[in-house]
């Protein structure tokens, strides 16, 4: 049995936790030596960075998936918007559900993942990480220790930016939006996928506060804060909400079903659809 130096003790825990609760993504840590999957679906996130053929392979299952369930076509930035989600929101887990569950964030440069989208597969090769004085993991190879909670904040940005920040630059040309409207999408991919994970750990409320204090409004290049507000259900219940900072382009298909967190979608009928789900 191969033993892996970094790979098993110091983020496998949390994306196991992940799949437990979110068995439609499943993350893989490559030992020292192992080759990172290829083939069969898989891309590299350094081919969609690069924007050319390996992004051109990926966006032609968003364009066929759109034809197939809308029955028309998409706008060319509209397939780019909805690939760039489908990619982002699962991307970003790899670093904010190792520090919401064991503080602990993982450099993930674009070179070191693949996602198979399909099987919902995704495969990181991780020589990095940060934690905090005391973490067992620490003494591991690879570790940097920071001095707290809000050092350890700044390295959440910053690891999503070193990766995100080239996907970005690779879907930009195809999605006709500007910098600051591409990382407006970014923030929403980080802040929805922890919230929706949370949920389904029990912990939402906590997911709540600590995306609060990570995006506060004012880290750039992040655009806009976490955007949590309360509503009120029929019964008195509390529905917690948010506003995007980013627009999905959903209603370019369906004008009349605007998604519960966008901006376009009054609040009465975010209650309606939040009380019926």
């Amino acid at each position: 049995m191969t033993v892996h130096t970094l790979s098993a003790s110091p983020l496998a825990d949390a994306y196991a936790r992940l799949a437990e609760v979110f068995p439609g993504l499943r993350i893989e840590v490559l030992g020292s030596g192992v080759r990172a999957p290829g083939g069969a679906g898989w891309v590299g996130a350094d081919e969609l960075a690069a924007g050319g053929a390996g992004l051109d392979a990926f966006l032609a299952w968003d364009e066929a998936q759109v034809l197939r369930d809308y029955g028309q076509r998409a706008r060319p930035d509209v397939v780019a918007s909805f690939g760039l989600h489908r990619y982002a929101w699962p991307a970003c887990l790899l670093v904010t559900v190792p520090w919401f569950l064991h503080r602990r964030v993982p450099r993930v440069p674009v070179e070191n993942v693949a996602f198979q989208r399909t099987l919902g597969r995704m495969a990181v090769r991780v020589t990095e990480f940060s934690c905090l004085p005391g973490d067992p993991a620490a003494a591991l190879p690879g570790a940097r220790v920071v001095p707290d909670e809000a050092a350890l904040r700044a390295e959440v940005l910053a690891a999503v930016a070193e990766h995100i920040g080239p996907v970005l630059d690779g879907f930009g040309p195809r999605m006709r939006r500007g910098k600051r409207a591409l990382w407006g999408m970014a923030t929403d991919e980080v802040v929805e996928g922890l919230w929706y994970v949370a949920h389904l750990l029990g912990e939402e409320r906590r997911a709540m506060a600590e995306l609060e204090t990570l995006l506060p409004g004012t880290t750039k290049p992040y655009v806009g804060s976490a955007g949590f507000r309360e509503l009120t259900g029929p019964a008195g219940e509390s529905l917690p909400t948010r506003d995007r900072a980013s627009c999905c382009l959903y209603y370019t298909l369906r004008p009349d079903d605007t998604c519960v967190t966008c901006p376009r979608t009054c609040d009465a009928e975010r209650v309606r659809k939040l009380t019926a789900a």
